[in-house]
């Protein structure tokens, strides 16, 4: 088999996630049940739009189950104790309760992601791409985020990759570059300033990364380090 296939590749990821799995690296708090059920198939389907749901959830105020599309151009809103996981094209979100997000696009492509409120984690295909969230500005390219708006705070973790954070009362936006969560930022904005404080690691894993970047056809950037410390 020519090691470039996409059938090589794809069974190449099915035997990191197992080896993950055995070696226990996968634990049952990190992962959500669809997740822990792919795992144990060996296999990884990748639905577009809503890929996995539990609980309630609707695209454009409409309820959604396990296959309803969701486009470059939708809006998606979870309910308390529900979680979805989305795809569109080339980019993954694993939505969590109490979420509300929009997507828009330019040229039929994702370009802009407006989270109103609740938790995402989400892995993008390395085009140019803005989230908006609460007051933060944070433009990227092909990258691993997860972010939490709160009323009182934004909590931005840029697991891998690089971006440019703006918000009010900043001179210029701050370029942010990291390769494994080393610099998760908790956001406020008070007297119309944005400031930036160092936070913890928290709320999303490694695993989730990986099983993210699978239903899309990538790895994380991080799973050939074995020098790695485990989120």
């Amino acid at each position: 088999m020519n090691p470039k296939s996409p059938a090589s590749f794809t069974s190449a990821r099915r035997r990191f996630i197992t080896r993950l799995a055995a070696a226990g690296a996968l634990g049952a708090g990190g992962l959500s049940g669809f997740m822990s059920r792919a795992l144990a198939r060996g296999d990884l389907p990748t639905i577009p739009g809503v890929n996995q749901l539990k609980g309630v959830a609707t695209v454009n105020g409409r309820p959604a189950i396990v296959g309803t599309p969701v486009t470059s151009r939708d809006r998606v809103v979870t309910g308390s104790g529900s979680r979805a996981v989305i795809v569109i094209k080339d980019d993954a979100f694993l939505v969590r309760e109490n979420t509300t997000l929009e997507f828009a696009e330019s040229g039929g492509v994702l370009s802009r992601l407006l989270i109103e409120a609740g938790s995402v984690l989400s892995v993008f295909g390395k085009k140019p791409l803005v989230i908006k969230a609460a007051n933060a500005t944070i433009g990227i390219r092909g990258t691993g985020a997860y972010l939490e708006v709160d009323p009182e705070k934004v909590y931005f973790c840029l697991c891998y990759g690089e971006a440019d954070l703006d918000g009010p009362g900043m001179a210029a936006p701050k370029r942010l570059s990291t390769a494994h969560h080393e610099n998760p930022l908790i956001l406020t904005d008070r007297g119309g300033i944005m400031a930036a404080t160092s936070g913890p690691v928290m709320n999303h894993t490694d695993d989730e990364l990986i099983l993210l970047e699978s239903l899309v056809g990538r790895d994380p950037p991080f799973v050939n380090d074995p020098f790695r410390n485990s989120y």
